[in-house]
């Protein structure tokens, strides 16, 4: 006889043992424990049927997320990286590329932390680049050209 897997599968899945209650039957009296406001306190609008407040009212002050500013769907992030075309490498004059040397050739500003390299236009010189990363297209056309690639992510 083969033995039955344990495993769950789409034909015996089923809630782990505890994860289901029974429904607790209210207002059936004072001897249940739930009779009399069924667990609802005394008046206000929380014991009144129907009674509800929206999601995020704060009883007449300014909701929260009314009182926050919008910031929007630019990403934060956008505002440290920069994409760098190898097409642009043309303009650095230095042998070896780093952050500091595309930012004194002007191609990044100053807030800029972290730079990629992608393969974009054409590359007509061999350079050596020093912990920039790159896309695997440009790493291949810079090795291809004679240059060399020294990158080791850090974390």
């Amino acid at each position: 006889m083969p033995k039955l897997s344990t495993a769950p599968s789409l034909n015996n899945l089923k809630p782990a043992p505890g994860a289901k209650t029974a429904k607790f039957r209210v207002g059936r009296g004072i001897g249940s424990g739930m009779g009399k406001t069924c667990g609802k306190g005394h008046k206000g609008q929380k014991a009144r049927a129907g009674g509800y407040h929206k999601v995020g009212f704060e009883g007449g002050q300014m909701p929260m997320q009314r009182r926050l500013p919008k910031v929007g769907f630019r990403s934060r992030s956008s505002l440290s990286r920069a994409e760098i075309r190898l097409s642009d490498l043309a303009k650095v004059d230095a042998p070896l590329i780093t952050i500091a040397t595309l930012r004194a050739a002007g191609l990044i500003t100053a807030n800029i932390k972290t730079v990629k390299l992608i393969l974009s236009g054409k590359l007509n010189k061999a350079v050596a680049c020093l912990d920039i990363p790159m896309t695997k297209g440009a790493n291949d056309m810079i090795v291809a050209l004679g240059g060399t690639v020294n990158y080791s992510p850090k974390g």
